[in-house]
């Protein structure tokens, strides 16, 4: 469709907004979205401050709802007019990974950005295969999933990372079974969604950390049972320890503390990103009671099939949406939606087109 379109451009030096982007028409297999809305995650945050490498220039953004606005050949799944929410994972389908249910492992779907964007003639890069920060986006037609019309688009976008990666990682990846003991290390949007995850799962003990007492009340609507401003006073809560600790903070100390956490069988689930050359220690002796450390890459999920079940659990009031939403901001407002989110003010700001 012709004309040019705004996005969020970091070019390398700092992110900012533009008017003078253009994005191609969807190919075979390919569905382009009309973006109604846009979470800001801290992965987006991370590219600018390197902790991601990604190379620039790149429209940024990557948890995003919207209407389909074109289809390409052979896509049938969606049609323009529909509501859906984007995932990242632009996986093959046709791999063995994908073949055993298991798209967060196609190789095809890391580490291989496309360049669907061009601002003065110049190719441009997505992230994360979605760029959500652009009110037009072309993705694989697998990553575009229908969702019912009376879920809020500005929510509905959350599901695409925050939701899919924290709930994911509890119901997919730790797979926590009813009564047993949850610790959650960080109550940012991903420490939330396990919040949630673990409620539904019907975890007896849910036990959150946060260095900010301001957030309690939130972690304790999301499913919180206990709430604590340090990971030294875990066990005054838990003596024997977690059957699960999820670090979704992203610090080496805090890994370290998850694992000290454990429980005899018990699990580290790590969803925080530190820097990519960081290294974590801990005592190989506390490993032989049967404790494992879990990476999880967007929370093992299968999109097509997760995205559907969160849409309907929401419906039946059983997910929070809405209340993941802090503020929303016009996507002109993105360096005040940044010092917000890196600011901790926020559990998510969501961009609007």
């Amino acid at each position: 469709m012709p004309g040019t379109i705004r996005g969020v451009l970091y070019d390398g030096t700092r992110p900012q907004v533009v008017s003078d982007l253009e994005v191609r028409e969807p190919g075979p297999g390919e569905v382009q979205v009309a973006v109604s809305a846009a979470g800001l995650c801290h992965s987006d945050l991370s590219v600018v401050d390197g902790t991601i490498p990604f190379p620039c220039p790149v429209v940024l953004g990557h948890e995003g709802a919207g209407v389909v606005a074109a289809v390409g050949e052979g896509v049938t799944h969606v049609r323009p007019g529909d509501h859906v929410s984007l995932s990242t994972l632009a996986n093959c389908g046709t791999c063995a990974e994908c073949d055993r249910g298991r798209p967060t492992m196609c190789r095809k779907a890391i580490g291989r950005p496309g360049q669907p964007f061009t601002r003065a003639g110049r190719p441009v890069y997505q992230f994360a295969s979605n760029s959500a920060f652009a009110e037009r986006t072309v993705v694989k037609a697998v990553q575009a999933v229908r969702i019912p019309e009376d879920i809020p688009l500005p929510s509905a976008a959350l599901i695409g990372c925050g939701v899919l990666t924290g709930v994911g990682a509890v119901l997919n990846r730790a797979r926590v079974g009813q009564g047993e003991t949850v610790l959650v290390i960080g109550t940012g949007g991903i420490g939330l969604n396990v919040l949630q995850g673990a409620r539904i799962a019907g975890a007896s003990r849910i036990v959150a950390v946060d260095a900010n007492p301001d957030k309690e009340p939130t972690a304790r609507r999301f499913g919180a049972t206990d709430f604590l401003d340090s990971v030294d006073e875990v066990r005054d809560v838990l003596p024997s320890g977690a059957d699960h600790a999820f670090e979704c903070v992203g610090r080496v100390e805090l890994i370290r503390a998850a694992i000290d956490s454990l429980d005899r069988h018990g699990q580290a689930i790590l969803l925080g990103v530190p820097p990519a050359t960081a290294e974590a220690t801990f005592l190989v002796s506390s490993m032989y009671l049967d404790k494992s450390i879990l990476g999880c890459r967007y929370g093992s999920s299968r999109p097509q099939r997760d995205i559907a079940l969160y849409a309907r659990l929401y419906r039946e009031g059983r997910l929070l949406l809405d209340e993941l939403v802090t503020a929303t901001y016009p996507v002109e407002d993105y360096g005040k939606a940044a010092a917000d989110a890196h600011a901790g003010k926020v559990a998510r700001a969501v961009l609007t087109f």
